[in-house]
C-alpha cells in the first residue's frame, strides 16, 4: 500500500479530508465510501478512544481513504500506537514551537531519523509487510498552528524537518489571536483572520511544506482550496448528522402542518 495521497500533492489537487467524531466503526465505514481522499479519526475532541478508533480503522479498510489520526496531544504513547494500528497521518495539536515540532517529527519516524519504537502491530497487516523499511517515507506529519505562541513562533516551526504540513484549527486560532472579541466558528469572514491564515499558508509553502485547513462548509473549502491549501476537512460525522436530522424533521413538521 502507498499513501497515495501524496500522488495528489505531487500532481498539485486538494486532499477532501472527512472528519470522525462519532464512536463507531459503522459511521466510519459509511463515511469511507462517499469518496474522501482521507478521513481523519478525532481522539481530541471527538468522544473516541484508542480501541474504539482501531474498529474504526478496521471499518475503513474496504475503502482506497487513507486514514489519519487527531492525537490529544504530543504525546509520544499515542501518537506512535496510533501509527502502529495503521494512521498514515497524525495531526497533532497544540504545537507552540520548534522544540515541539522536533518532538513531534521525532516521534513520527524510526531511528535514525526519529526516536519511534518498533512494534506496527496491525500496520505490517493493513499498510505493508514491510512496513519497517517504508514507514517512513509513507506517514505524514501534521503540526497544528492554534495558539498565539505557535502563530509568533510559525517561522521556525515550518522549517523543522520531519515536519510534512501545518494544519490550521481556526476556532483555537481565532480564539488565541483575539480571544472573546470575535464569535467563534470555522469559516472566517474577518479581514484580520483571513490575513492570518494566509499568513500561515503561505509561510508553510515557502518552507516547502503542506497547509491544511478545517473548514466547516464546502463552499469555504472550496475558497480555502483556490487560496492554495493542500488539504481542506470538511463534513464532520456528526454536523452531518445532526443538520440532516434537523433538515428531515423540519420538512416532515412543514408537510404535515400543512395538511
Amino acid at each position: 500500500m502507498e499513501n497515495r495521497i501524496k500522488e495528489l500533492w505531487k500532481a498539485e489537487k486538494t486532499v477532501i479530508n472527512g472528519w470522525l467524531t462519532i464512536p463507531n466503526a459503522f459511521t466510519a465505514e459509511v463515511m469511507s465510501i462517499q469518496g474522501f481522499d482521507t478521513i481523519t479519526v478525532d481522539l481530541q475532541h471527538g468522544l473516541i478512544d484508542y480501541q474504539t478508533a482501531v474498529s474504526m480503522f478496521q471499518a475503513m479498510k474496504a475503502s482506497p481513504i487513507v486514514p489519519f489520526a487527531r492525537v490529544p496531544w504530543l504525546d509520544p504513547a499515542m501518537i506512535m500506537k496510533m501509527l502502529d494500528a495503521g494512521s498514515l497521518g497524525i495531526i497533532c495539536p497544540m504545537i507552540n514551537s520548534a522544540a515541539d515540532a522536533q518532538r513531534l517529527a521525532s516521534y513520527m519516524r524510526y531511528p535514525p531519523i526519529g526516536e519511534r519504537s518498533f512494534g506496527p502491530t496491525r500496520a505490517m497487516v493493513s499498510v505493508t509487510p514491510d512496513y519497517g523499511q517504508k514507514a517512513n517515507d509513507l506517514v505524514q506529519c501534521f503540526a497544528m498552528i492554534e495558539t498565539a505562541q505557535g502563530f509568533h513562533n510559525l517561522e521556525e516551526i515550518v522549517k523543522v524537518a520531519g515536519i510534512d504540513g501545518i494544519y490550521i484549527g481556526p476556532m483555537d486560532l481565532t480564539l488565541a489571536l483575539h480571544g472573546q472579541n470575535l464569535p467563534i466558528g470555522f469559516d472566517r469572514q474577518e479581514s484580520e483572520m483571513i490575513e492570518a491564515i494566509k499568513h500561515i499558508l503561505d509561510t508553510a509553502h515557502r518552507a516547502g511544506i503542506l497547509a491544511g485547513l478545517h473548514c466547516g462548509t464546502p463552499e469555504y473549502a472550496a475558497r480555502a482550496a483556490r487560496w492554495g491549501f493542500d488539504m481542506v476537512a470538511v463534513s464532520a460525522d456528526i454536523g452531518l448528522y445532526t443538520s440532516a436530522v434537523k433538515a428531515s424533521f423540519a420538512e416532515t413538521r412543514r408537510l404535515i402542518d400543512q395538511k
